[in-house]
């Protein structure tokens, strides 16, 4: 009786499973991406001599956002939020905190009186301090 002869090695890579993969990882970061947009969305100002304000990155800062169309936000958690109702709002995420600075993203086309409101209440709130974050104008010539 004479044994069956092994067929010969396939040398050859499948890359079939591995397209498979890398497709449906492409579809699950197509569906998440546009969910991980961190504020609302603005245009900031554009500045020319920018002061760098590292702690506006921190996770727990307060941010108060103004859109183009006059909606105000507060961060964390992106609540909007009406003018009025600020500074009892910003007073209770200060409580506690020995920096009492927020943070001001306002739309570069927003109505300069929505601004001046947001600023009132917030002092009117017991902010301290009053960062403005802005872009960097990088054809300013130096």
């Amino acid at each position: 009786m004479k044994l069956k002869a092994a067929p010969p090695p396939v040398s050859d890579i499948n890359v079939t499973p591995m397209v498979d993969v890398m497709l449906c990882v492409l579809i699950i970061f197509m569906v998440i991406t546009p969910m991980l947009n961190k504020g609302a969305n603005i245009n900031l100002p554009v500045a020319r001599n920018p002061i760098a304000l590292p702690d506006a990155d921190k996770e727990d800062a307060v941010k108060v956002s103004i859109t183009r169309d006059s909606q105000v936000f507060l961060s964390p958690g992106l609540e909007r939020v009406s003018p009025d109702d600020l500074a009892p709002k910003v007073r209770d995420l200060l409580q506690g905190r020995t920096s009492r600075m927020v943070f001001l993203r306002a739309d570069a086309r927003a109505k300069y009186g929505k601004v001046e409101d947001v600023v009132d209440n917030l002092r009117s709130g017991g902010v301290d301090q009053l960062g403005l974050l802005t872009d960097q104008d990088m054809t300013a010539k130096k």
